[in-house]
């Protein structure tokens, strides 16, 4: 066995991981690893850094020893204070803790334990909580080598999540009233350093408090992550700060996905790697924050009262700032006791990044448990709406809209796109302004409209043409935007908008979008006759009105009239749509409307775990005589995906590298492993790539560089 590959060995196949630890830290413990016979057979072993004795290197042990290494290098604890296998009395039964850190005063009192043996949170912190319980600790961490999370206990009912553990000289009281800035944010952001999600933490406080609280858990966690939003919105004069700093030393920025750095080795321009992130860190560390506004959503060790008063009167200064996503009198439901478990667990969390990705998977939970899945319709994978933006190549000046809009990725992806502006606090020019309001979504689901308005408030800059409205039903619009004065009052200025893209004055059928791009609802048949008579395909061939239709046919019909001559969409459908002979008379349509571009079969475990249905996305552009010239022989371009970016369960899979541990991006975040695109050349070249040159090569419109 070669000495490289001794600790992936070991782990192959096991629950624990070590992607929580440097390449320092698991080369430290390799180095140290030795053979040693024992009846005959070869058995690898370790001096214990606690016990200095051999001790076999299991799974477990490797966490253990690292963990133990970092407490003693990082933390200052003595080995003194450090005990493994730690005894913990339940009446007549005994269990071990894994790790105990005793008190500094009194040598027999547990202080912080550590548990390591089981692989999913929940369980471990379960057993986690019954050892703090009984032994009195006030401090407990749980970890699997792969996701870390560190808990005060703050009475034997609440475990309350806190940034750190404290080191040896610090109190609990030093980590709750230390002084935070965006800075410090950015350094001990919970999703880059815990490896965690959003969802992650929501499943956890939902599994602390929310659960038996006695609200619309969607509604809360909404208001929290809106208010967290605004405290992060305003620092954003900070933000600039640490990038003109970063700017003239490391020559990047934080969370600027266009951002490039010198290479140490050859002194050419090279994208941040993992490695590059932790030195970026080092980099905003040294930076002086001594002007910088301390973040205001933060649990400081106030009382919950007085926290709950901060935090309802920041969600208030929220509320004004983007205006139509919750009434004026909203406040925070959730008891004051409740709400401080809820901030202790967002407060080191880091909202504003370069995508959508950290927030997206949480929306999806919380809409999905408001049964939006009911209809078929789920939130759309990032790394499928970005190969679809940069398909279809949206460019200044035009108008785009993506009618069952969900959390509005489509539409911020194309903002993206459009301004270069990602999905950070900065201040967006005036000039790129103009190009936001170009952009609209349209959704049935009034939760998800709300979150889409969030999301497009923040990356427009304040406006939003995102419109809670039936996009099917679309002769009923009226009862909505000429009588409903509280949805005018919310959307009004948006639809204003969308009124002087319709193709007739006062009818709302076809309208002149360049773009569209949409996953509709794919589950359920419309039967209603006052819908399926204004729509072609509600009809037989001969002539004779149909009962029922699916509900994604109609959204192919609704799609093609939203667009002008020439106009381009990529719309996800069943697979179905492409094989059935039913359904030959759906393609029929779709030819005789547009130039069929390509199709793009999407892994079967993409919209897992809400559904296995096997789909595809449709690129289509309508006939026109200059863009698009009506021909009936044209090339097709055809592409399969084999790696989904997710696993069978519906879990993102991430990309690790050598040492097993999973590779950040330029921006410190997870990259999801997938062939689609080549997520700014983190990635192969993928789907979109190979597309691209071909729509060069065939002199289409939107790709013709001659």
């Amino acid at each position: 066995m070669t000495q490289p590959d001794i600790i992936q060995t070991i782990l192959k196949d096991n629950n624990y991981h070590l992607s929580l630890f440097s390449d320092d830290e698991i080369g430290s413990l390799r180095k140290k690893v030795f053979a040693k016979t024992t009846r005959g057979k070869e058995t690898l072993h370790v001096k214990c850094i606690v016990r200095g004795k051999d001790i076999q290197l299991k799974p477990e042990e490797i966490v253990r020893q690292l963990y133990a290494a970092r407490l003693i290098k990082q933390y200052d604890y003595s080995k003194k204070r450090l005990a493994f296998e730690y005894s913990v009395n339940f009446g007549r039964e005994k269990k071990k803790a894994d790790i105990v850190i005793f008190d500094k005063d009194r040598s027999d009192t547990a202080y912080i334990i550590v548990e390591l043996k089981k692989p999913k949170l929940k369980d471990g912190k379960n057993q986690l909580r019954s050892y703090c319980n009984a032994t009195g600790a006030p401090i407990g961490v749980w970890t699997n080598g792969e996701k870390i999370s560190h808990y005060h206990r703050k009475d034997p009912n609440y475990f309350e999540d806190i940034t750190d553990i404290p080191k040896a000289k610090q109190s609990i009281k030093d980590i709750l009233s230390e002084r935070f800035t965006l800075k410090n944010l950015i350094i001990k952001d919970k999703i880059a350093n815990e490896r965690k999600s959003l969802k992650d933490i929501i499943l956890e406080m939902e599994d602390e408090v929310l659960a038996n609280a006695g609200v619309d858990v969607f509604e809360e966690v909404f208001k929290l992550i809106f208010t967290k939003l605004y405290d992060e919105y305003l620092s954003q004069q900070d933000k600039g700060v640490i990038n003109y700093f970063l700017r003239q030393v490391t020559k990047t920025a934080v969370h600027e996905p266009a951002a490039k750095y010198k290479n140490k080795h050859n002194n050419s321009p090279s994208y941040l790697d993992g490695q590059d992130y932790e030195a970026l860190k080092e980099a905003v560390n040294g930076i002086s924050d001594e002007g910088f506004r301390v973040m205001e959503f933060r649990n400081t060790g106030q009382t919950d009262t007085e926290l709950k008063n901060k935090i309802q009167a920041l969600f208030d200064e929220a509320k004004k700032q983007w205006s139509g996503v919750f009434p004026e009198g909203s406040i925070f439901e959730l008891s004051d006791s409740h709400l401080s478990i809820c901030v202790s667990s967002l407060q080191d969390v880091k909202l504003f990044n370069s995508n959508l990705l950290v927030v997206d998977e949480a929306f999806e939970y919380l809409v999905n448990k408001s049964a939006k899945g009911e209809k078929g319709q789920y939130f759309t994978p990032r790394h499928v709406i970005d190969m679809c933006v940069q398909m279809l190549n949206p460019k200044r000046g035009e108008y785009m809209i993506d009618t069952a809009s969900g959390s509005c990725g489509f539409p911020v992806h194309t903002i993206f796109k459009l301004t270069g502006h990602l999905f950070t606090n900065e201040e967006i020019p005036e000039e790129d302004k103009q190009h936001v309001l170009k952009v609209f979504g349209i959704d049935f689901d009034e939760k998800s409209v709300r979150v889409a308005r969030t999301l497009n408030l923040i990356a427009g800059d304040g406006e939003t043409n995102v419109l809670h409205l039936n996009t099917l039903d679309f002769d009923r619009w009226s009862d909505k935007t000429e009588k409903d004065k509280k949805w005018i009052n919310t959307y009004g200025k948006g639809f204003e908008r969308l009124e002087k893209l319709r193709a007739e004055k006062e009818e709302n059928k076809q309208f002149d979008f360049d773009i569209l791009m949409a996953n509709p609802p794919f589950a359920g048949d419309i039967k209603e006759s006052r819908i399926l008579h204004q729509y072609e395909l509600g009809f037989k061939d001969n002539g004779k009105a149909q009962s029922k239709v699916g509900r994604d046919i109609l959204f192919i019909e609704r799609n093609l009239d939203f667009l002008k001559s020439g106009g381009r969409m990529a719309i996800v459908l069943p697979q179905g749509r492409f094989n059935n002979t039913s359904d030959k008379r759906i393609r029929e349509f779709i030819a005789q409307h547009g130039r069929i571009l390509a199709v793009v079969g999407l892994h079967g475990n993409t919209f897992k775990p809400h559904t296995g249905t096997k789909t595809s996305v449709l690129f289509v552009q309508k006939w026109d005589d200059e863009l698009c010239p009506k021909t009936d022989d044209y090339p097709i371009f055809f592409a399969v995906s084999e790696k989904g970016g997710k696993d069978n369960s519906g879990d993102y899979i991430y990309v690790k590298n050598g040492n097993g541990q999973y590779r950040l991006d330029k921006n410190g975040h997870l990259i999801v492993d997938h062939d689609l695109h080549n997520h700014d050349g983190e990635l192969q070249d993928g789907i979109a790539e190979a597309f691209i040159e071909w729509a060069k090569s065939e002199k289409l419109s939107f790709w013709d560089e001659g």
